[in-house]
């Protein structure tokens, strides 16, 4: 990347979104922001890209497809932050946000820098400078990139706390007299509910914090076993494997660390979203075979997100946006209705190859098959087999039959069958020497 001699470079997803340091969140998204540097001339072009902030860095990404990297401005090398300036001819021109960062003795932005340089951001877009740059304060003044982990115990202290702790004791109680008496026992109500408040509020962010540092953990885990299997020997035992797999699918459902949101994207939350719910689904996919239902992705991503739920109408107009991006995977509809998830590598003819072996045994020539046969097959939920078969059967491959008892489907015979012959050999004639066989 042409800014990677004067910016860190940052790594992205296969769709798109930044792969995020353990501990970082996103705070804000901005669309069409240039990255100005009128002190270095030598300084590239950045123009319109999508800009990131979390609280460990400033991410500036490319608005073209196929990009696998972006640029990346740590908060910690941010020395000082400029206050806007409101004055006339600025109602007439594109908001800017003005910050100093440390830089080395090459101009590249380096937190250890001993150079002082002035970065420039154009918000072209529509958004709210004002907002962003609140966002802004708030990330370089929490440093979060110094916390080795949060403490949610000191984040929980509101203010004192011991007014109302004296009047809750056991000591005397000065008697109810009066209009003072009545306003002294509302100002005791008062402050042991704003202490109950506090102990309530302290207790939450410390549960908060410690779910944060789980989730944090489990990524590490899970890394760690990716890691690990990629590196075992070819001779290892099947059943431990299993077992690492089973462990990262249990790590994956504990959370996402960052998940998207309206607050924090804007304009951007459903493209966003998209982003991330493309890498969320690639390890669901590999365990379904490369084809889920979309009710299942629904109760995965949303049992992942925590609090931050979306709509089963966020979720799909997330998933109808692949289409405009290059992500590994689809959504697709049957003719039933039915909508799934699936890897664009999928192919249905290896699934149509399975089923035909399937058909083509002894037992299932003479009564068929059912969608919990083809499910037990494929390893998938039998209302998906069911979809297959059924998009087998308008393929010309199977025949149906509709009984009390269900569906059952049979290879399709008509194929060897005309008017003047029938083949004594092929499908039809292992049909007959199976039929007979049963008798």
């Amino acid at each position: 990347m042409a800014g990677g001699k004067w910016l860190p470079t940052a790594e992205l997803t296969s769709s798109g979104r930044p792969v995020l340091h353990p501990g970082e969140v996103e705070c804000s998204l901005l669309s069409s922001v240039d990255l100005d540097c009128e002190e270095n001339p030598s300084f590239p072009l950045f123009k319109s890209g999508l800009l990131i902030l979390t609280t460990h860095r400033l991410l500036w990404i490319p608005d073209t497809t196929g990009s696998s990297s972006a640029s990346a401005i740590p908060l910690s090398a941010i020395s000082h932050i400029f206050s806007t300036k409101k004055w006339i001819k600025s109602m007439f021109a594109s908001p800017r946000v003005r910050f100093q960062v440390s830089s080395n003795a090459q101009g590249r932005v380096d937190d250890k820098g001993s150079r002082l340089t002035v970065i420039t951001l154009v918000l072209r877009g529509k958004s709210d400078p004002d907002s962003f740059l609140a966002k802004f304060w708030e990330a370089w003044r929490g440093r979060a990139w110094e916390s080795s982990g949060p403490s949610g115990s000191e984040s929980g202290k509101f203010g004192p706390g011991d007014v109302g702790g004296s009047s809750a004791g056991g000591g005397l109680r000065m008697p109810v007299v009066g209009v003072s008496g009545i306003l002294r026992k509302e100002q005791e109500m008062w402050e042991s509910t704003d202490k109950s408040l506090q102990d309530a509020f302290q207790d939450l962010n410390a549960l908060m914090s410690k779910a944060k540092e789980m989730v944090l953990l489990a990524e590490k885990m899970r890394q760690k076993l990716l890691s690990g299997s990629n590196n075992q020997a070819s001779s290892a035992n099947d059943e431990e494997m299993g077992s690492k797999e089973e462990m990262q699918d249990w790590l994956l459902s504990v959370g996402i660390a960052s998940p998207v949101t309206k607050e924090s994207a804007g304009a951007l939350y459903h493209q966003q979203l998209s982003r991330q719910l493309a890498d969320f689904v690639k390890i669901p996919l590999e365990r379904a075979g490369g084809m889920i239902n979309l009710i299942d992705i629904y109760c995965l991503f949303n049992r992942a997100r925590g609090t931050e739920l979306i709509s089963p109408e966020d979720l799909l107009l997330a998933c109808s946006l692949w289409g405009k991006f290059d992500v590994p995977v689809m959504l697709r509809k049957f003719d039933s209705g039915v909508m799934v998830i699936q890897n664009k590598s999928h192919s249905d003819e290896e699934v149509f190859s399975r089923i035909k072996v399937l058909v083509l045994k002894p037992d299932a020539l003479r009564t068929g098959i059912s969608a919990s046969d083809a499910a037990i097959t494929l390893g998938i939920a039998p209302a998906m087999a069911k979809e297959h078969l059924l998009t087998a059967e308008s393929k010309g491959l199977l025949c149906r039959d509709v009984s009390p008892d269900g569906f059952r489907f049979y290879i399709n015979l008509f194929q060897e069958i005309n008017l003047d012959m029938v083949k004594d050999h092929g499908t039809y004639s292992a049909w007959i020497t199976a039929t007979f066989a049963s008798r």
